[in-house]
């Protein structure tokens, strides 16, 4: 027989579907997942890699995972697809050091190449478990704004029925009523081999950054 709770997790988005660490502070919040074991990834991984940025945020850019650099040094995007995230918000005018940076998985998760780290999806199993700081963190910022980046933030925030193909460059609403942009994981631009394609892309990416601006200053 399946539970109500059982029902509500199943149709409602990760990050909305169980109720999340009341802490009063980022501060507090960040002390209590550093420790966290909510699921496996903490065994592999170097440590948790937190939310980072100012606790009056309007702003909050969600991506997937902390990648090798970001598990090394404790620090959300700062590898080379943070680096490219940097310049994508400085082209389109959004200030990086306003904004609260953080992802829906906040544990590394890899697969062993030698002695290379190659970075793994994490599953939905994984993305529902982490979703409980998200949500914490979400609750402390009450921003005006999220930012998925990626498909698995956009599941987090969104649930399974938003996809990201088709909602790419639209903002939408998230159960708790606050804006959502969907865009792409900057990552997915350092995949693109073809040059011209890079560079449309990014430049698409760009513009759907500028809606942020747009959208605080409307």
């Amino acid at each position: 027989m399946t539970t109500a709770l059982e029902t509500r997790t199943a149709r409602t988005p990760p990050v909305f579907a169980e109720p999340h660490p009341q802490e009063k502070s980022l501060a507090a919040l960040r002390r209590q997942a550093d420790a966290c074991e909510r699921c496996d990834l903490y065994k592999y991984a170097t440590q948790t890699v937190f939310g980072e940025g100012p606790s009056v945020a309007r702003v909050v850019l969600v991506g997937e995972q902390p990648g090798d650099q970001e598990d090394t040094a404790g620090k959300p995007f700062v590898g080379p697809a943070g680096r490219l995230l940097d310049e994508c918000l400085q082209k389109a005018g959004v200030d990086r050091s306003l904004c609260y940076v953080t992802n829906a998985v906040k544990h590394f998760k890899f697969e062993r190449r030698g002695k290379r780290r190659l970075h793994a999806k994490p599953n939905a199993g994984e993305i529902q478990r982490c979703a409980w700081w998200l949500g914490g963190e979400l609750a402390l910022l009450r921003p005006d704004l999220i930012v998925a980046l990626g498909a698995t933030a956009l599941y987090s925030l969104m649930g399974r029925s938003v996809g990201l193909t088709k909602e790419r460059g639209h903002i939408l609403q998230a159960a708790n009523g606050t804006p959502v942009l969907v865009t792409i994981h900057p990552s997915y631009l350092l995949r693109i081999r073809d040059h011209d394609d890079r560079d449309s892309e990014r430049q698409r990416f760009v513009n759907e950054l500028k809606s942020i601006g747009e959208r605080l200053n409307a």
